[in-house]
Protein backbone atom coordinates (compact mmCIF):
# COMPACT_ATOMS: atom_id res chain seq x y z
CA UNK A 1 0.00 0.00 0.00
CA UNK A 2 1.50 3.46 -0.69
CA UNK A 3 2.44 5.75 2.06
CA UNK A 4 1.04 8.92 2.70
CA UNK A 5 3.70 11.91 1.80
CA UNK A 6 5.14 14.05 5.11
CA UNK A 7 2.74 17.10 5.13
CA UNK A 8 0.02 15.56 3.17
CA UNK A 9 -3.41 15.18 5.20
CA UNK A 10 -5.56 12.75 3.77
CA UNK A 11 -9.41 14.23 3.38
CA UNK A 12 -12.64 12.00 3.97
CA UNK A 13 -15.16 13.13 1.27
CA UNK A 14 -18.44 13.05 2.74
CA UNK A 15 -21.71 14.80 2.05
CA UNK A 16 -24.43 16.19 4.41
CA UNK A 17 -25.54 13.19 6.05
CA UNK A 18 -26.51 13.37 9.92
CA UNK A 19 -24.11 11.07 10.99
CA UNK A 20 -21.64 12.56 9.11
CA UNK A 21 -22.08 16.16 11.02
CA UNK A 22 -22.17 14.02 14.83
CA UNK A 23 -19.05 15.15 17.24
CA UNK A 24 -18.51 11.80 17.64
CA UNK A 25 -17.82 11.25 14.42
CA UNK A 26 -16.01 14.40 13.66
CA UNK A 27 -13.65 13.99 16.58
CA UNK A 28 -12.83 10.23 15.48
CA UNK A 29 -11.46 11.55 12.09
CA UNK A 30 -9.07 14.42 14.12
CA UNK A 31 -8.02 11.59 16.22
CA UNK A 32 -6.94 9.87 13.24
CA UNK A 33 -5.62 12.50 11.29
CA UNK A 34 -8.28 13.10 8.61
CA UNK A 35 -9.55 16.48 7.13
CA UNK A 36 -13.54 16.37 6.28
CA UNK A 37 -14.66 17.68 2.88
CA UNK A 38 -18.15 18.12 2.98
CA UNK A 39 -20.29 20.27 0.92
CA UNK A 40 -22.66 22.99 1.47
CA UNK A 41 -25.92 22.69 2.01
CA UNK A 42 -27.57 23.93 -1.55
CA UNK A 43 -24.41 23.81 -3.31
CA UNK A 44 -23.29 20.50 -5.12
CA UNK A 45 -20.72 21.78 -6.46
CA UNK A 46 -18.46 21.94 -3.86
CA UNK A 47 -17.24 18.12 -3.99
CA UNK A 48 -17.83 17.41 -8.25
CA UNK A 49 -14.65 16.04 -8.45
CA UNK A 50 -14.79 13.23 -6.21
CA UNK A 51 -17.99 12.69 -7.27
CA UNK A 52 -17.17 12.12 -10.06
CA UNK A 53 -14.21 10.15 -9.56
CA UNK A 54 -16.42 8.02 -7.05
CA UNK A 55 -18.95 7.00 -9.72
CA UNK A 56 -15.55 6.09 -11.87
CA UNK A 57 -13.75 4.28 -9.79
CA UNK A 58 -17.63 2.32 -9.19
CA UNK A 59 -18.00 1.93 -13.02
CA UNK A 60 -14.21 0.57 -13.66
CA UNK A 61 -12.86 -0.60 -10.89
CA UNK A 62 -15.14 -1.54 -7.82
CA UNK A 63 -17.99 -3.33 -9.78
CA UNK A 64 -15.79 -5.33 -12.06
CA UNK A 65 -13.81 -7.07 -9.49
CA UNK A 66 -14.17 -9.49 -6.65
CA UNK A 67 -11.86 -9.20 -3.35
CA UNK A 68 -11.43 -11.93 -0.41
CA UNK A 69 -9.75 -9.63 2.21
CA UNK A 70 -9.84 -6.26 2.73
CA UNK A 71 -5.96 -5.96 2.35
CA UNK A 72 -6.41 -7.08 -1.16
CA UNK A 73 -8.78 -3.94 -1.76
CA UNK A 74 -6.94 -1.79 -0.39
CA UNK A 75 -3.20 -3.16 -2.55
CA UNK A 76 -6.19 -2.98 -5.91
CA UNK A 77 -7.65 0.35 -4.99
CA UNK A 78 -4.23 2.02 -4.15
CA UNK A 79 -2.97 0.60 -7.60
CA UNK A 80 -5.98 2.36 -9.19
CA UNK A 81 -5.81 5.38 -8.16
CA UNK A 82 -2.12 5.53 -8.52
CA UNK A 83 -2.82 4.82 -12.57
CA UNK A 84 -6.00 7.00 -12.26
CA UNK A 85 -3.74 10.12 -11.47
CA UNK A 86 -0.53 8.83 -13.38
CA UNK A 87 -1.22 7.06 -16.48
CA UNK A 88 -5.09 7.46 -17.30
CA UNK A 89 -5.52 10.15 -19.37
CA UNK A 90 -8.44 12.25 -20.05
CA UNK A 91 -10.33 12.97 -23.99
CA UNK A 92 -11.92 16.24 -21.67
CA UNK A 93 -8.95 17.29 -20.08
CA UNK A 94 -7.04 17.13 -23.83
CA UNK A 95 -5.28 13.64 -23.52
CA UNK A 96 -3.44 14.87 -20.04
CA UNK A 97 -3.57 13.01 -16.62
CA UNK A 98 -5.07 14.53 -13.55
CA UNK A 99 -1.41 14.79 -12.41
CA UNK A 100 -0.27 17.00 -15.85
CA UNK A 101 -3.52 18.72 -15.56
CA UNK A 102 -2.15 19.91 -11.89
CA UNK A 103 1.25 20.66 -12.77
CA UNK A 104 0.58 23.27 -15.68
CA UNK A 105 -2.59 25.17 -13.04
CA UNK A 106 0.67 25.21 -10.44
CA UNK A 107 2.67 25.94 -13.33
CA UNK A 108 0.59 29.01 -14.34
Amino acid sequence: MTSIPDGVQPILHSDQGTLYQLPRYQNRLDEVGLIQSMSRKGNCLDNAPMESFFSLAKREFIWRKEFVSINQFKESFSRYVSRFNNVRISRKNKGLTPVEIRNQALAA
